[in-house]
């Protein structure tokens, strides 16, 4: 799994290779007429195995949702990242946060108290709440100021190269060219336009006029964003098209691991994938 830790080369003999991370050091054996080999000599000033493979601890807010879900699968082929705690409405957030390195937050309605606790307790946030209100966004905004937090309307490595595209298509094609943006999701999706296609406008707004994105509610569809630049001609489309919402969990588990590090401050995937 991505997530986990940075492995290392075993030596030949089963240790590991690197001289930083070997736990136990032994004496090889006396030359001849010396004596009986001398017992290993136990170094206390590197981390035992148990410190070294540890995976993080992460609170999951929102577990019972979709999202919620699909992290929680995630995370069980993860080795790196396990979740140690499952929170839904009705639980208090504050002891089983506390006893976590880092929370991660899908939740819906949760997300100002969610960021607050974060902020009083200094435990780094993945937020991958979408249709925040205003009011939501600056608890978000007042938490940033006291612990690190990624904020990402999605979570998805190829939604972000996306992001990335259409920032520099926009910079090439320039006025000449017409854009739209038509995002699609499942019927049950509450906020429409989605989070993506809302970033994807304020992308294309730094080089052009306001856009407003077309929304579609239909079947299961997991989500598709589409981003049109029409010229007299010829006509660019980029799409991206998820078939899983594990890619979304994955990219979650992937800030997770990267937020801890981090000062305080609001951060997207664009800064963990340094886009």
């Amino acid at each position: 799994c991505f997530c986990g830790p940075p492995q290392k080369n075993l030596s030949p003999r089963g240790g590991f290779g690197h001289n930083k991370y070997r736990w136990g050091v032994g004496r090889g054996p006396h030359p001849a007429g010396r004596g009986p080999p001398r017992s290993p000599e136990v170094r206390r000033d590197v981390p035992l195995p148990n410190d070294i493979m540890k995976p993080l601890e992460a609170a999951l807010v929102g577990a019972k949702g979709r999202m919620g879900q699909a992290i929680k699968s995630a995370a069980e082929k993860c080795s790196g990242l396990t979740i140690a705690a499952e929170l839904g409405r009705e639980d208090a957030l504050e002891p089983a946060l506390q006893a976590c390195a880092v929370v991660i937050d899908f939740s819906t309605g949760a997300t100002e108290e969610v960021a607050r606790v974060c902020a009083r307790l200094r435990k780094p946030l993945v937020l991958g709440t979408t249709g925040l209100s205003a009011e939501q966004k600056e608890a978000v905004a007042a938490a940033a100021r006291e612990v690190p937090i990624v904020f990402a309307a999605n979570f998805s490595i190829g939604v972000n190269a996306l992001f990335a595209l259409a920032r520099r298509a926009g910079e090439l094609l320039g006025e000449g060219f017409d854009r739209e943006i038509i995002e699609m999701h499942h019927r049950t999706k509450k906020d429409a336009p989605s989070g993506t296609a809302k970033r994807l406008a304020e992308i294309l707004q730094e080089t052009s006029g306001p856009i407003e994105p077309l929304s579609v509610r239909a079947g299961d569809i997991v989500g598709e964003h589409s981003v049109i630049f029409a010229g007299t001609g010829e006509r660019l489309e980029l799409t991206h098209r998820a078939g899983s919402r594990a890619t979304f969990a994955q990219g979650a588990l992937r800030a997770a691991r990267w937020v801890i590090d981090q000062p305080a401050g609001l951060y997207n995937m664009e800064d963990v994938l340094e886009l």
